[in-house]
């Protein structure tokens, strides 16, 4: 065990023994995200635990301590021309690959690589009795556990402190281009038709206002002005004027659905994740009344004392996640209230 290691789960230890609350925090870029906590709970700091403990080009697997910052992950695959498929945002450079993880928010090329769950191949944590447990493996086929590892993904650290990682990774890929053109919703799909029935490495599309962009292997045919591929780290960020305002919502639909459609200021994607800025209602009650599958986040808000920033779950899966937040953090100091999900839990 790591001196690292031995430092954090005294902290959990003591902290499970006085019933003290933990807050975890990597490099702390995404405290916008989430219900806030009082301050005065006492800080876990998982930057202490930090470095690549394994990199297998050749096998396309990286396993890493929570605390490791993102961009020293980034650089080290772009020496090997390989990449993280999710496209994960760093918020301004501090973002931490615990981090990454726990929140598990995913980047422009999501629809077609593939989620931060999906390449999360095995995960060591630390429980909330002090307890450091395995899950999953370094390779794919190595299946034990793995739908634990994935549980964690998303979990926003009220299930555990995660300590390291084992990633899938990809190479990069060939040329790309990024096209600007307005935006037309029927040649917009039509577009995207073509490209994925030609095997044109179709990897990000967005609507802003009335600009519609792609991006696509340099081979493409698109009509448009070819503009900087900077955009698609601008946007993973939400550092576009766009996004500017105070309650900015994320809403996640099926891809068709016309649901928020017209007032998204932003629509990624291919169409399943919509950005709402300051709607005039909670979107929530838009999904309560017209039966609309999908859920709607409060993803950052200019008022801090709201604690209400997740869907609701289902009332049987919310039974799940209360048994699960009992299991693993039997006495409730992982990130107290981060999540609305475990009202009976903590």
């Amino acid at each position: 065990m790591s001196d690292s290691t031995s430092i954090l789960r005294d902290q959990v230890a003591q902290a499970a023994g006085r019933s003290s609350p933990l807050r975890i925090v990597g490099g702390n870029s995404k405290h916008f995200y989430g219900n806030p906590q009082p301050c005065e709970y006492e800080t876990l700091k998982t930057g202490i635990h930090s470095g690549v403990m394994d990199y297998a080009p050749e096998e396309l697997m990286l396993r890493v301590r929570a605390g490791t910052p993102l961009a020293e992950v980034k650089s080290l695959l772009g020496q090997e021309g390989q990449m993280l498929g999710f496209e994960p945002p760093d918020f301004g450079g501090n973002a931490t690959m615990g981090g990454v993880v726990a929140a598990g928010l995913s980047g422009p090329r999501r629809p077609s690589a593939g989620s931060v769950r999906d390449f999360v191949l095995g995960i060591t944590l630390l429980t909330g009795d002090a307890t450091v447990l395995s899950f999953g493996g370094q390779v794919m086929k190595n299946v034990a556990g793995y739908d634990v590892s994935r549980l964690m993904t998303g979990a926003m650290g009220t299930l555990g402190v995660i300590l390291d990682i084992s990633l899938k990774v990809l190479p990069r890929p060939g040329e790309e281009l990024t096209w600007c053109r307005r935006a037309d919703a029927a040649a917009d799909e039509s577009l995207l038709g073509q490209l994925r029935r030609n095997g044109l490495g179709l990897s990000a599309t967005a609507t802003v206002g009335d600009r519609f962009y792609v991006r696509a292997s340099a081979e493409a045919d698109v009509e448009g002005d070819v503009v900087d591929g900077a955009l698609w780290d601008r946007l993973a960020n939400q550092q576009l004027s766009a996004f500017e305002g105070g309650n900015l919502w994320r809403i996640s639909v099926p891809r068709t659905a016309p649901t928020f459609m017209e007032q998204a200021a932003v629509v990624e994607w291919e169409g399943a994740l919509r950005w709402l800025l300051d709607p005039a209602e909670d979107p929530r009650q838009t999904f309560a009344g017209a039966g609309v599958s999908g859920h709607a986040t409060l993803f950052r808000s200019d008022e801090g004392d709201r604690d209400d920033r997740f869907h609701p779950l289902d009332p049987l899966v919310g039974q799940i996640h209360r048994r699960l937040k009992q299991q693993f953090d039997p006495v409730g100091i992982f990130n107290p209230g981060r999540v609305n999900w475990y009202s009976n839990a903590n």
